[in-house]
């Protein structure tokens, strides 16, 4: 195999197909690898690297399945045709979208990253063979328009598990399939004709979401959060004639806490009162690290007022784009309408897949391990952060899937996250997830990605960085 060396490290986590994978396609983006290059055979690169001819296909197979080579039979396996300079798009001129949430796209999760699971743990060997029968599947289906709801055995089987693990029953009429959480956001303001209207939103709270709401020319105002969630009397006396309220009473993002019984039946009372909608964001679903989530807020809701959004992008992966809505039974019509023309359920073969996931029994027995992995991890790092005390970098909280730490006043959160990415780290600054000003100041530490051989000296790094933005020091 001509310029190429591939390195690897028994001692990680990360499954040595992964780690084939990588350095390969490393390779073929870097133009070290030109279009055509003939691969080595399983056998000769097993034992160049002395591990199983299975290891080395599973590597193989997902190159081919992400376009990155071609597999010829007899003739072998070829680096697949791509562009000269590189695979990765040039964002220099375009920019990134939401640069305050996403620094990059494509890319291996880093150390703190937020909003992605663990790459390590993923996986990857049943999911391949869940999409490819998947594909079969879809492939062998009839040549017509599917159901813009989304497959009606996913939204089934949806229904199912958000009744054992939620406590919300509903049918599967109730359910739609959308393109994440954002495809469900947009379904839902365009089918309530919410368009110019006044919200009530957390604060602090996703910004993605105030973006989006902005974008469909709503009034937002923040309303505060406190260790019982979100201050009902607060949105009250702010905006009494809100047509909207936004929440995540599960795990508030980003601050962690669960939404009190007391604020649930407040929030409740206010939307059947002033015939107003709630939006209810479960984006970690029964994710908690820590004791049984709380249900659902919908599981409560018995005038027909909340909209449950889920997705799979923190329990499975964000690269399905696949998560739903729960709507109640008298805007079915509506919400079939919507989606017809507007936002049809995305790809069948990742549906069929997906519903196959759940239908096994794998995919909580997944969240199983991802929760004891995630808590395991989630000590290691609240320990390194004890051990490299700092004034400047203080732990507020365990909040969901991250750590919540606050800065002084002085230092700017987004330079610190953007330094940070030069040493191959990814906090999260908390700055932009505020609406009041000003603002709160800190880094939110993603848990899921985190290697214990390195966790130490990021953590130093981490704090070697906030406090030279310090100017008090």
């Amino acid at each position: 195999m001509p310029d190429l060396r591939i390195e690897l490290d028994r001692g990680r986590a990360m499954p040595l197909a992964t780690q084939i994978y990588g350095a390969i396609r490393d390779a073929i983006e870097s133009g070290r690898l030109a279009s055509g290059a003939k691969l080595p055979s399983w056998q000769d690169l097993a034992s160049q690297l002395g591990v199983s001819r299975g290891t080395v296909r599973s590597a193989y197979e997902r190159l081919m399945d992400e376009q990155f080579a071609i597999g010829m039979g007899a003739a072998g396996t070829r680096v697949a045709e791509r562009p000269a300079s590189s695979s990765t798009p040039d964002r220099s001129a375009e920019g990134t979208p939401v640069p305050e949430l996403f620094h990059d796209f494509g890319t291996m999760p880093l150390t703190f990253q937020m909003g992605v699971p663990s790459q390590a743990a993923f996986p990857f060997k049943l999911w391949s063979r869940m999409l490819t029968r998947a594909s079969r599947a879809a492939a062998a289906a009839p040549v017509s328009y599917p159901d813009p709801r989304g497959e009606p055995e996913l939204r089934k089987e949806i229904a199912g598990y958000l009744a054992i693990a939620r406590g919300l029953h509903c049918k599967p009429s109730q359910i739609l399939i959308t393109s994440g959480f954002s495809g469900a956001l947009g379904v839902v303001l365009r089918t309530l004709q919410l368009e110019g209207k006044e919200a009530w939103m957390e604060d602090p709270g996703f910004p993605l979401t105030r973006t989006a709401l902005r974008f469909a020319g709503m009034s937002v105002t923040g309303v505060p959060v406190d260790a019982e969630g979100l201050d009902v009397n607060a949105g009250i006396q702010r905006a009494p004639g809100a047509a909207l309220a936004i929440t995540t009473p599960g795990q508030h993002a980003p601050l962690g806490m669960t939404m009190s019984l007391a604020r649930r039946l407040a929030l409740l009372e206010w939307a059947g009162r002033n015939d107003a909608w709630i939006i209810e964001d479960d984006y970690l679903s029964e994710l908690q690290l820590q004791g049984r989530a709380a249900p659902a807020l919908a599981s409560l809701d018995h005038q027909g007022r909340v909209l449950h959004i889920g997705s799979f992008s923190k329990t499975i992966s964000p690269a399905l784009r696949l998560g739903f809505v729960v709507f109640p039974s008298p805007l079915a019509s509506k919400f079939a309408d919507v989606a017809a023309s507007l936002a049809p359920a995305p790809s069948a073969t990742v549906q069929r897949a997906v519903t196959a996931f759940l239908r096994e029994g794998h995919y909580l027995r997944h969240l199983r391990r991802m929760k004891r992995l995630y808590h395991a991890q989630r000590e290691s790092l609240l320990r390194c952060l004890r051990d490299v005390a700092s004034d400047t970098v203080t732990v507020q909280a365990s909040a969901g899937l991250a750590i919540v730490t606050s800065l002084p006043r002085a230092v700017s959160d987004v330079d610190v996250a953007l330094r940070a990415l030069l040493f191959g780290l990814a906090p999260t600054p908390l700055s932009p997830w505020s609406i009041q000003s000003p603002p709160l100041r800190g880094l939110l530490l993603g848990v899921t990605n985190l290697d214990e051989r390195r966790l130490a000296a990021d953590c130093r790094r981490l704090v070697e960085l906030a406090e030279q933005a310090d100017p008090g020091r």
